[in-house]
């Protein structure tokens, strides 16, 4: 296969070191995430979709009627990896800002170990291939590494550090290198997904150390981006529409044994038109959008097949404990850019499949990404280890609920390995999961305290068949008096709340929730919408250049040369100082530029400074413009430059109109080196 030769010529050849044969006794350990794939879309779970390969782990391991993620990709992946609550982890919401709160700061912290890290103490080696998305996106765009996937306790890497892509044109990382992907039709990002991970347990050492890998699929996280033949396979199939899917899927999950016989359906959402009701092109549209979907599952489904096959190929698969679950519920995000907006499935396309489709591959619940109602936080959860569950429960459900904070702990408990209390010199929280393993001997958990969630101000905790939970719009403040109260054991759909007969236990279930949320620092619960939370990260500026360039815009135009980097040998102050080299002056100032871009409110004011040196006397400009209209100015000047330290403090800048604006350095008309640093942004 092209794909499989491309994967192993981009990854370097593996090496292990010798262990001893008490350790080739312990088992191997995959942990395969699917992003934003809902609870009923594979074929085990009730799907109509062809997952024959993730069918086959079901059928011949466990599954979880009700296992929980947190909501959203980065505290999803947060928990995941370290066993805490996100929060805890420094993720508790996403890594596209810092909310300058240390529980919400964006990526993992030093308080916490990864999975690898335990693992790679106990003697394994560490691999991984995908989705990272667990450290900031402002230290990704200044390629700051210091929680990439080989400083957290990998080994081996390929994938994106990022929370999505183009499957078609990929900008990855193998290792700690950064890398362009082919742009000749061979690559697909799914596909190089699988078989990075087959390279990785092809050329593994069995013989002197067991594996754990962690293998994050994007798919089918928007964009729909799959191939031709894959679409092709479901282009008809879904021009029955979701009313009648949806049923279909719901009567197969009740046939498997996921849902008693008298479980509720949810009702179709009320923002989802009736299938009958759309008129033929719209039908056509969304058949298709499904089709693109499903053909995404479908291609990660063949790739795990291809990883099982490494495994059998090794004598290993009957030695290897493979979990397989989902980051959150269906996502119902509406995401349309891209060049060309038909539905085909290709490079130059960017769309999603919408909350028509997600409300069915939520079936049978409400809700979704986001939310912490089981839409959004129940998934799909698969162990399949041929030698540590007992045979006689190969295609059988638990009845146990679990979340991820439990993958950690069996983990460990599966790898004989210690979770330390201290590491590298910090302080670890402890293990907040329980061990699965008695699941797998067809014994009880002995689960004694609580699960909790928050997540946008979206809240929940399961004690037992109890679960409380809210649903708090973005920009609206929260309610405590909307808290609901389901039996989960008979009303697994929620649909049935029992707040007002039951006001003492929810009172006391939320007390217990805010004596959570109080702990790990998630109040006060935040509603701002994701583009205000960038919005107001942007307004911290990165003035020392900790984390190099991220954020900062570098321009370079014709007739001009330039290279932008990060001085640390001779900063001015800190650690870092941005220095800008200029080979050859541009025709104007704006042929070279350092810029930042945040929005500012009317009637605001600013402050700024920073401090400069160059390697001669010279000039350069330094203004405060709109982004969009340049030639609307706040301050204007020109600097003069010198081979000594000059602090320049600008004050009292008035914003008249509100809008997006740049801080912005002109050097174009400038020659040598300049260094540029400490810079302070105040706003009143």
């Amino acid at each position: 296969m092209k794909q499989t030769n491309i994967i192993a010529g981009m990854l370097l050849s593996v090496t292990s070191c010798a262990g001893n044969a008490e350790e080739n006794k312990r088992p191997n350990i995959i942990i395969i995430l699917a992003d934003d794939m809902g609870y009923s879309d594979a074929g085990c779970y009730g799907g109509e979709i062809e997952t024959p390969n993730i069918d086959r782990l079901a059928h011949n391991g466990l599954r979880y009627r009700q296992f929980y993620n947190c909501a959203r990709s980065c505290p999803t992946r947060a928990s995941l990896l370290t066993g805490l609550y996100p929060h805890q982890a420094g993720m508790g919401w996403m890594a596209a800002a810092d909310m300058q709160r240390a529980p919400y700061q964006g990526y993992l912290n030093n308080q916490c170990v990864t999975i690898a890290d335990v693992m790679r103490s106990a003697g394994y080696s560490t691999y991984m291939t995908g989705k990272w998305h667990v450290g900031s996106d402002r230290q990704n765009k200044g390629a700051v590494k210091d929680n990439w996937p080989l400083q957290r306790g990998f080994d081996r890497y390929f994938g994106i550090v990022e929370g999505a892509t183009n499957y078609f044109d990929v900008h990855y990382t193998n290792d700690n290198e950064q890398h362009q992907s082919p742009t000749d039709g061979s690559f697909y990002f799914t596909h190089a997904v699988s078989d990075s991970a087959s390279t990785f347990i092809s050329r593994h050492d069995f013989d002197n150390k067991p594996l754990f890998l962690y293998l994050a699929y994007t798919s089918p996280h928007w964009p729909l981006h799959a191939l031709q033949q894959d679409i092709e396979k479901y282009a008809d199939r879904y021009k029955a529409g979701w009313d009648k899917l949806r049923e279909e899927r719901f009567k197969r999950q009740k046939e498997a044994g996921l849902f008693a016989s008298d479980a509720i359906l949810s009702p179709r959402d009320a923002d989802v038109p009736a299938w009958n009701d759309m008129s033929d092109s719209l039908k056509n549209e969304f058949a298709m959008r499904m089709a693109i979907y499903a053909a995404q599952i479908d291609a990660m489904d063949q790739g795990i097949g291809r990883v099982i096959a490494s495994l059998q190929q090794r004598g290993e698969l009957d030695n290897t404990v493979i979990f397989f679950l989902s980051d959150n519920g269906a996502c119902a995000e509406f995401i349309s850019s891209g060049k060309r907006k038909q539905l085909d499935g290709k490079v130059d396309t960017y769309e999603s499949y919408r909350i028509n489709w997600a409300n069915m591959s939520s079936t049978p619940f409400r809700e979704y990404k986001h939310f912490t109602n089981e839409g959004g936080i129940a998934t799909p959860l698969i162990v399949h280890y041929p030698k540590g569950i007992a045979r006689q429960l190969n295609n059988s459900f638990t009845s146990d609920y679990g979340h991820l904070t439990d993958i950690m702990a069996t983990c460990v408990d599966l790898a004989k390995a210690t979770y330390p209390a201290t590491f590298k010199g910090n302080n670890i929280v402890p293990m907040q999961g329980i061990s699965l393993t008695p699941n797998f001997k067809g014994n009880k958990l002995n689960r004694t305290k609580p699960v909790f969630w928050e997540h946008e101000a979206n809240i929940a905790m399961r004690d037992g068949k109890w679960k409380i939970v809210t649903k708090t719009k973005e920009r609206e403040q929260f309610d405590p008096s909307s808290v609901k109260l389901y039996d989960m054991e008979a009303d697994p759909t929620e649909m049935n709340d029992l707040s007002k007969t039951e006001p003492a236990r929810t009172a006391a279930m939320y007390a217990a929730w805010n004596e959570w949320a109080q702990s790990i620092g998630a109040l006060p619960l935040d509603t701002r919408d994701y583009g205000e939370r960038q919005r107001a990260y942007k307004r911290v500026i990165n003035g020392e250049f900790d984390d190099n360039f991220g954020d900062w815009g570098t321009h370079c135009g014709e007739n001009a040369k330039a290279s932008f980097a990060i001085e640390t040998a001779q900063p001015i102050s800190g650690k870092k100082s941005a220095r800008i080299d200029i080979a050859q002056k541009g025709p104007k100032p704006a042929a070279i530029r350092l810029q930042w871009v945040l929005r500012l409110e009317e009637n605001e004011n600013i402050s700024l400074g920073f401090k400069s040196k160059a390697d001669r006397n010279t000039k350069m400009f330094f203004r405060v413009e709109r982004n969009d209209e340049p030639q609307i100015k706040l301050l204007d000047k020109e600097i003069n430059l010198s081979q000594s330290v000059e602090n320049h403090v600008f004050n009292n800048i008035k914003v008249d109109r509100v809008g997006q604006y740049r801080i912005v350095f002109y050097l174009g008309n400038t020659d040598g080196s300049i260094l540029i640093d400490d810079v302070k942004l105040i706003i009143k």
